[in-house]
């Protein structure tokens, strides 16, 4: 394997203060130094993505005086993909009085992401999720509420206590819309120019600072670059390299990773998520998943016929016939295992020949229990827009039938390299949210995206921010045109080849290579075969890629070809990581690497670091960094939900 990549120096974050777990944040948000008033009206932030994380970053940055540019390529900022999240948001608040604390959410974390997380940031995300909750309902989000009158929670996988609050199956767009008021009453003031429509092409950096963002006007075709004194990408996740994804169809990977080729580096990029709670693959023209909320899981059950090959109606599958083997496997969290357990238990029981529907590919999640205990209105007020989704895309009525489900990619918890303060490795440069790696190990725990990219907006990172830009203003960016040749340049390239495929035909080959050899289950020969078969795919794309149209106008064959560009390069370092890694962790199994009982093994004496890669040129083996990973408040042990 040496072969294939190079061995770097280690880094290191040395932004956590050397002082106790629970302290850390305090102490850091004390030496954090403090940019007066006076001048922070003379510093200016670029903010990428107007998500939960950009949104909520934006709207803080500016009500603390700074100058803010906000850019997201939708048409408004409601638009972000974070409205589409729907389960809820974690927060421990212990409303229940079930035992939750700020520890317990702090180790359940740790431990759902298979400890390959930093122990410092988890911490401060436990902290911080308690003001998120307060910060929210301030704004109006109206979260769902028991009858008196305190906020409702209910259960989530990988816990045993109920700590997510919820506003039904629309937690993601009301939290959104909190933080896309807050945007909008600064925008009024003049302190957030906003550019909607328009796309980050690439970084600009200057003296080895980030210094702007080249982007392209999606209606006008216009290229141009922006200068500020800091640039935060809040620009999300990288899922939809793999073409069938949950995400929506416009989230790509161009931000972090023309980022990444100018000099940031790029940690755990085969950390992908897959959801159990999908509705599974109608054909091969299919354009993206639906995810169905992890909420489900609440009430109900996930089964199989016990015999292989039974076609059955489920009606008329007897319940001693049936096997619940989720509840069988792990009763001590049955239904509610962590996100990578349930889907890997779904893909074992469809190996094993006892899949339902269409090819086998799916099994049943099945609310009978739930509608007899809490009645039709009882399960319409908890799931009402999620039932009422699943049916206009399946035809399946869930209050008669059961819902069918199978695994898919849904969250990315690799991403750009970031210290404690959310600085990259290129001065200047903040990763927030999904884009960055920091909070989740190899597997996220399920309403926690919300909590990460809210924590960071809200909370983290005008904190420390403020610690660089305190160095500020920096000296005036001379001649720029150069970064904006090169996107130009580009552009025209992608142009220029005039084939016969398209951009989206591209990735969908793209995506079935990934899927196949660094999904669910990876191994050695299938990933050295994926090492093989992307470049090829990536040097045919360059030969034989048609985009229709010009650059000098609206055109989305002409962002698809960009963004199919980068996912070509990404998917390549992300097969490179997973065959590096000779462990099985998280949701990332490696058939090398397991119990006697098929369970995950990790190897934490080889592989407790997280990996970050530098970027030497397209197809040069790229350089690893290793960041040392050291446990003293939870100790690494085998994963058990039994």
């Amino acid at each position: 394997m040496s072969t294939v990549f190079v061995e770097g120096t280690p880094i290191s974050d040395t932004r956590a203060p050397d002082v106790p777990l629970e302290q850390r944040w305090e102490r850091r948000r004390f030496t954090a130094r403090l940019v007066n008033p006076a001048n922070r009206r003379r510093l200016s932030v670029i903010v990428v993505g107007t998500g939960l994380a950009g949104a909520s970053a934006a709207a803080t940055l500016a009500e603390l005086g700074y100058q803010v540019r906000s850019f997201c390529y939708q048409d408004s900022p409601r638009r972000a993909h974070s409205i589409a999240a729907q389960g809820g948001i974690n927060a421990a608040k212990n409303y229940r009085g079930d035992g939750d604390s700020v520890h317990r959410l702090f180790y359940d974390t740790v431990k759902g992401g298979d400890f390959r997380a930093r122990e410092s940031n988890v911490h401060r995300l436990a902290e911080l999720s308690v003001r998120i909750i307060d910060q929210a309902v301030a704004q109006g989000v109206p979260f769902a509420r028991e009858y008196g009158g305190l906020l409702d929670t209910r259960s989530f996988g990988g816990a045993q206590v109920s700590r997510t609050f919820y506003a039904r199956g629309q937690t993601g767009q009301q939290l959104l819309l909190g933080a896309y008021q807050a945007m909008a009453r600064q925008v009024h003031l003049g302190r957030i120019a906003m550019h909607p429509r328009t796309e980050m092409l690439d970084l600009v950096v200057v003296d080895g600072r980030a210094r702007g963002v080249a982007v392209r006007n999606l209606v006008t075709g216009e290229i141009s670059t922006h200068v500020a004194d800091a640039v935060v990408l809040a620009t999300g996740g990288y899922g939809n390299a793999f073409h069938l994804s949950t995400n929506a169809k416009g989230c790509n990977a161009t931000a972090i990773w023309r980022a990444h080729r100018r000099g940031a580096l790029f940690a755990n990029p085969c950390f992908t998520q897959i959801h159990p709670t999908c509705i599974p693959v109608s054909g091969g023209h299919q354009s993206k998943l639906t995810l169905m909320s992890e909420s489900l899981r609440n009430d109900g059950r996930v089964w199989v016929p016990a015999a292989a090959g039974d076609t059955r109606p489920p009606s008329q599958i007897p319940e001693a016939e049936r096997d619940y083997f989720l509840e069988r496997r792990y009763p001590a969290f049955g239904n509610l295992v962590p996100r990578d357990i349930a889907s890997r238990a779904v893909k074992s029981v469809c190996d094993a020949g006892r899949g339902v529907g269409p090819g086998g590919l799916g099994v049943y999640l099945d609310f009978a229990d739930a509608l007899e205990r809490l009645g039709r209105d009882g399960v319409e007020s908890r799931y009402g827009n999620l039932f009422a989704m699943y049916e206009r895309i399946t035809g399946d009525d869930p209050y008669r039938v059961p819902m069918r489900i199978y695994p898919a990619v849904h969250y990315t918890m690799g991403g750009l390299w970031v210290d404690y303060d959310l600085h990259s490795t290129i001065p200047g440069l903040f990763v927030i949210g999904e884009a960055n790696f920091s909070d989740h190990g190899a597997n996220r725990l399920g309403a926690s995206a919300l909590m990460q990219g809210l924590a960071d907006g809200y909370f983290v990172l005008p904190t420390t921010i403020g610690d660089y830009l305190a160095d500020g203003p920096f000296p005036a960016v001379g001649d720029v045109s150069g970064a904006q040749a090169e996107v130009e340049d580009r552009i025209a390239r992608l142009l220029s080849v005039d084939g016969d495929r398209s951009a989206e035909d591209f990735h969908r080959e793209l995506g079935a290579v990934l899927w196949e050899h660094c999904g669910m289950s990876r191994n050695e020969t299938g990933l050295r075969k994926a090492l093989e078969l992307i470049p090829a795919l990536r040097e045919e794309f360059w030969s034989r890629l048609r985009v229709p149209g010009s650059g000098a106008a609206l055109n989305q064959s002409l962002e698809k070809a960009g963004r199919v560009a980068d996912f070509l390069e990404l998917a390549e370092l992300m097969c490179l990581d997973a065959l590096h890694r000779t462990e099985s962790c998280g949701g990332h199994f490696r058939e090398e690497s397991q119990t006697a009982d098929g369970e995950a093994r990790r190897d934490d004496a080889a592989f407790s670091y997280v990996a970050a890669w530098e970027f030497t040129g397209v197809g040069q083996p790229p350089v690893l960094h290793r960041e040392a990973l050291s446990f003293d408040h939870v100790t690494p042990s085998q994963r058990s939900y039994s």
